[in-house]
């Protein structure tokens, strides 16, 4: 790949705050990290870093200089994805950030299909909530996202990819509720486990229920976890409700752990999304895009 390893120098010590850090992971001396840093900082005319004993910070010249060397570094990517493309030989690395519900239960079985076609590309996952990899994106630490959410960022391209379904679910067990069909009255009494702020999921079910007036201040939340695993092995284990996505119930439903309480005339869904910079049309992530769509589509 060609790229200038000086600014991937900074940047590796840009993110990490560390000149040590930074020599692990580049596989380099600490001293050659120093001299790399130093021999920049001469050609800006300026400290890029701030020096507090055993810490430093970015100076307001490296804070400038880091948002232009990740987008000179993701220029960097993209000619050297294209030349690739022009020599026949598909290779490269692709990071791709995903929200937890598709980069947990759906991405996997993609990922390895994807892999077995394209064995000389790189591919690094990285799970958050939407408005971690929103943010991921936006500061080009990954090349592109799939998210679930309402968000309509301006900076950002959202493109459909699939449709879900979030469901009520509780433990088979539960005597609370015995039947299959709630209405939405009865939901307000529910003690309910919901996902952390920034949760795309979360953000679902607010707007759905807001439409019935039904608004977060008058939910009957019993607790709130960070993910939807901690989420399902909680409603095993108690009397609690929690809407989740289809997909990542599947095998609690099948072994008959949790099941589905439906809501009378309402059925809340939502769109699965890719998301990119706009103007940004590197080869690997459009490649990786129309494989994630046939990949579904197919399964």
């Amino acid at each position: 790949m060609i790229f200038d390893f000086r600014l991937r120098v900074f940047k590796s010590v840009a993110d990490k705050l560390s000149f040590t850090k930074a020599a692990h992971e580049l596989f380099i001396s600490q001293p050659a990290v120093t001299k790399h840093i130093n021999e920049l900082e001469k050609q800006v005319g300026r400290p890029l870093f701030n020096r507090h004993g055993n810490s430093i910070s970015l100076t307001g010249e490296g804070e400038l200089l880091l948002s232009y060397a990740k987008k000179i570094l993701l220029l960097y990517q993209e000619l050297d994805d294209e030349l690739n493309s022009l020599q026949k030989n598909l290779s490269g690395h692709l990071r791709i950030g995903a929200s937890t519900t598709i980069a947990q239960y759906i991405l996997p079985r993609i990922l390895a299909g994807f892999k077995k076609s394209y064995p000389e590309v790189q591919l690094t996952l990285i799970n958050g909530n939407t408005e971690r990899i929103e943010q991921l994106l936006l500061s080009n630490d990954i090349d592109m996202g799939m998210i679930e959410g309402y968000s309509t960022l301006p900076q950002l391209h959202y493109e459909h990819f699939v449709e879900d379904e979030i469901v009520l679910v509780t433990s088979t067990g539960n005597p609370k509720i015995t039947q299959q069909e709630i209405n939405l009255e009865t939901l307000r009494h529910l003690p309910l486990v919901i996902r952390e702020d920034g949760s795309g999921t979360l953000d679902i079910i607010e707007h759905a229920l807001e439409e019935h007036q039904i608004r977060r201040r008058d939910w009957n939340i019993e607790v709130q976890l960070g993910s939807t695993e901690s989420i399902k092995q909680y409603l095993v284990h108690s009397n609690a409700f929690a809407f989740l996505s289809i997909h990542t119930v599947v095998d609690e439903l099948a072994s008959n752990k949790l099941r589905v309480i439906e809501l009378e005339n309402k059925v809340i869904s939502r769109t699965l999304q890719f998301i990119s910079l706009h103007g940004q049309h590197a080869r690997l992530a459009g490649l990786f895009r129309q494989h994630c769509i046939r990949r579904y589509n197919k399964d």
